[in-house]
């Protein structure tokens, strides 16, 4: 496995036989299954695998929660080697942003809502950082996990706007045994509130049980994930949603599909989840 840190040691790795397709998965490291099992899934569908580990800064609206995040570089590296990684893209934030950086992309009216609502220019951060990784590494497909969902919707729009010319693939959100989705932020949590974190999985899988009994109006949809919620003394809410999977517009009267998602923050970690109603 080779591990570098600038833009011509990567090219010159991506391009030593164009006729290999590529497999990029965007991280900021910390790596866990979650991280793991889209690496499989590019193993599977491409002859090379490109891991990325970049703490990407434009992207974090809380100083705090940036110099917090973990970065665990070797033991990411350790991890991706077992997982039969070709090549892992370490930047620093001065190969990514140089002095006189100056570019943006702003992806418009889908950056507004839920996590964009909430957490301004976040999404202008992704957008601009997953573009760079784009083209530096010019994958032949990229793969993202669906906990992130409206990552996920943000990217695919960038990609169809500005004609990238790849494939965004997006694979099942890992839990743990009890539930709880995999994230980096729980490494974060003290054992009361990583019980009390459950509580995220609990109300989304009762909105979801509602659902599928006929109970499918999107106010008791998201009325019934907020009274779970709002009964863990640990938890205090962002937002909850029932939104259109594809404008992520919220959702009134009864509902043929859905993304259920929210946002609570369990002592001082802030942690998201969603699950797909109605959705093939």
């Amino acid at each position: 496995m080779n591990i570098v840190q600038t833009i011509e040691e990567l090219r010159a790795l991506r391009w030593a036989d164009p006729s290999l397709t590529w497999g990029l998965v965007p991280t900021m490291g910390a790596l866990h299954e979650g991280h793991l099992s889209l690496v499989r899934r590019a193993r599977a569908e491409n002859d090379r695998v490109a891991v990325s580990v970049f703490v990407n800064p434009t992207q974090f609206n809380n100083a705090a929660d940036l110099e917090k995040y973990p970065r665990t570089l070797e033991r990411d590296c350790e991890l991706l080697a077992a997982e039969g990684c070709e090549l892992v893209w370490a930047p620093t934030e001065l190969i990514m942003y140089p002095p006189g950086y100056q570019t943006t992309i702003i992806v418009e009216a889908i950056t507004k809502l839920l996590e964009g609502a909430h957490r301004p220019g976040h999404f202008a951060g992704v957008a601009t950082v997953v573009a760079k990784l784009f083209n530096a590494v010019e994958p032949t497909r990229a793969y993202f996990g669906q906990k992130d969902a409206q990552q996920v919707a943000v990217i695919k729009q960038m990609v169809r706007d500005l004609d990238f010319n790849l494939e965004i693939v997006v694979c099942p959100i890992v839990r743990e045994p009890d539930g709880l989705a995999m994230s980096s932020r729980n490494t974060r949590l003290n054992p009361a509130e990583r019980e009390a974190a459950l509580v995220l999985n609990r109300s989304l899988a009762a909105a979801v049980a509602e659902w599928e009994s006929g109970r499918r109006d999107a106010d008791h949809l998201r009325a019934s994930m907020l009274a779970l919620l709002e009964a863990e003394p640990l938890a205090r809410v962002d937002y909850v949603s029932a939104a259109d999977p594809a404008t992520l517009q919220e959702l009134t009267g009864p509902v043929e599909s859905a993304l259920l998602s929210m946002a609570v923050y369990i002592g001082d970690v802030r942690l998201i989840d969603n699950m797909l109603v109605g959705v093939e």
